[in-house]
């Protein structure tokens, strides 16, 4: 991979190109993305570029008081995080994600990712947050089939038997039931981009892509390709 950068959803709207199709699209305000740190085989056993996205008042960021030996967290990140960004010449910043590049050591520390790193045309995979919906039914959730709603019948919206008889007596790992629908990853792959404004980090993707706005989204490069 040599293409990724941290977006946050805008909103869909819709475009036309050159021949008067209309094009339904989601505008996605990727980067700037500032590298806070560069990982390499011989000090951290693999090679990636860290990076940070979108700027946090230093005063809520976390920093190192106990003088311990630092705990890295998830992504990658330390506990003393404000020192870890001072030593990049950078701010605070709101999210901290690791890309594994394949040139990662042409990268510098301060550097950007902005969105001129992919061209119109790319096909990538977009990676957020669905939209958390709570507790559901199985007919919301699993789009299942209503009951009767008439002629005395006392069966609308359940979901049926769950069982299966006396052998094996017991509801199997897996069935689909009511429960909480939503707020899960959700990776669309193969998407167009169709836009690109440099100037207002702004990218243009075809088609729909998961969360709410103002969501973090992550663009990376396809690994698969329609063929």
């Amino acid at each position: 991979m040599k293409k990724a950068i941290l977006a946050t959803k805008v909103g869909m709207t819709q475009i036309f190109d050159e021949a008067g199709a209309l094009i339904p699209v989601t505008v996605l305000e990727a980067g700037p993305c500032i590298v806070t740190q560069i990982k390499t085989i011989e000090n951290d056993g693999y090679s990636a570029v860290q990076v940070g996205f979108i700027e946090k008042k230093e005063r809520i960021v976390n920093r190192d008081k106990s003088g311990k030996k630092e705990i890295v967290h998830r992504h990658g990140v330390p506990r003393a995080l404000l020192g870890h960004l001072k030593k990049a010449g950078t701010t605070g910043k709101r999210f901290i994600r690791e890309f594994a590049f394949a040139n990662a050591d042409e990268y510098s520390l301060g550097s950007e990712i902005k969105a001129d790193i992919f061209v119109v045309g790319d096909k990538v995979d977009v990676q957020a947050t669905s939209k958390g919906k709570g507790f559901q039914g199985a007919i919301k959730r699993h789009n299942f089939h209503r009951g009767p709603m008439t002629h005395g019948s006392k069966f609308h919206r359940h979901q049926g038997s769950s069982g299966a008889a006396a052998s094996p007596a017991r509801v199997f790992k897996g069935k689909k039931m009511p429960g909480q629908m939503g707020n899960k990853k959700i990776t669309v792959q193969n998407l167009e981009i169709v836009r690109i404004d440099v100037e207002k980090n702004l990218i243009l993707v075809r088609g729909a892509v998961p969360g709410n706005r103002k969501a973090l989204v992550t663009i990376k490069e396809t690994v698969k390709t329609n063929a």
